[in-house]
């Protein structure tokens, strides 16, 4: 089997991915800027490397077939996702090119095309429009990794165990507001970290003439009303159900008056969903299940990590 760099394997999706590329017994350099990782991957070896730091990045990709890009600076302040993200992708891939790895896989995110409806729409129906320092230089960590040939996929909304970003942000807008918003009948890309880890393997694993564009969408291939995943997340949560309904703008008002971004709404009353078909096809895989089963699967995690928010 290749050998698989694997970036940020100490975060939410990278984790999984680690844990994926183990069981298909490939053979698995994670490579961390922390003194160590949990003891949770038999057999992998770990490289000490950061990202902001250039020097350090010399031959971790040594002997490595494919890189695994997962690490990603998510907020925080501009220098440190220029750092992060922008300089230490560009950084990183130059380093992959020099010791000649055979493909280059990164996770990116749907964020790069910033506000706005989305139906059904394929990368390259789509024009980047990224609107936060974060999403930004995430664009420009993607036109380093296709700049070199590499493979980019795009996830919109990714549930599961490790998740600190949707689960909890959906429940902070359920305890927001006291009753529904007209748009909740609203359609999302979705998918569980699982499900998305084996996708990233399975590309980074592929043969050459399986993969038939550079960028994809990474979702459960049927949007799945929000609604659905809000239920789901407010019975983890132990959060009532409302029975009021709200206009997008009495609620907006309402979160203004709390201190939350009023923009924050937008997720719950606009379409986010894009076609995600070609690389479930190209890869020849189908989910591993319907997706409010396989976000079950991660009750027990937002059941320990929302009820005590």
């Amino acid at each position: 089997m290749p050998s698989i760099l694997i970036t940020g394997a100490s975060g939410f999706v990278g984790a999984h991915a680690a844990r994926e590329a183990q069981r298909r017994r490939a053979g698995v350099r994670l490579m961390t800027h922390r003194r160590s990782l949990p003891c949770v991957y038999p057999g992998a070896q770990l490289v000490r490397a950061d990202l902001t730091d250039p020097g350090s990045l010399r031959g971790v990709c040594d002997g490595v077939d494919v890189l695994l890009h997962c690490a990603a600076q998510i907020g925080g302040s501009a220098e440190a996702n220029e750092a992060v993200n922008a300089r230490g992708t560009a950084a990183l891939v130059a380093e992959a090119r020099r010791a000649g790895v055979r493909r280059i896989v990164q996770l990116s995110t749907a964020s790069v095309y910033g506000r706005g409806t989305f139906r059904g729409h394929r990368p390259e129906e789509l024009t980047r429009n990224p609107g936060s320092v974060t999403s930004r230089t995430r664009a420009a960590a993607e036109d380093a990794v296709l700049a070199a040939g590499g493979v980019v996929l795009r996830p919109h909304l990714v549930f599961g165990e490790g998740d600190i970003w949707v689960g909890p942000s959906l429940a902070g807008l359920l305890r927001a507001l006291p009753g529904m918003v007209a748009g909740w009948l609203c359609r999302a890309s979705v998918i569980t970290a699982p499900d998305l880890a084996g996708l990233l393997v399975a590309t980074a694993l592929a043969p050459d003439a399986a993969l038939t564009v550079p960028v994809y969408h990474a979702a459960h291939p049927v949007p799945v009303p929000l609604s659905s995943a809000l239920q789901a997340i407010a019975d983890c949560a132990g959060i009532p159900w409302p029975r009021d309904v709200l206009t997008v703008e009495g609620a907006k008002a309402i979160l203004t008056a709390k201190g939350i971004p009023p923009d924050t709404l937008d997720i719950l009353t606009t379409d986010h969903y894009f076609e995600a078909d070609t690389l479930w096809s190209d890869l020849r895989q189908s989910p591993s299940d319907e997706f409010t089963t396989c976000l079950r699967r991660a009750e027990p995690w937002y059941r320990s990590t929302l009820t005590t928010a």
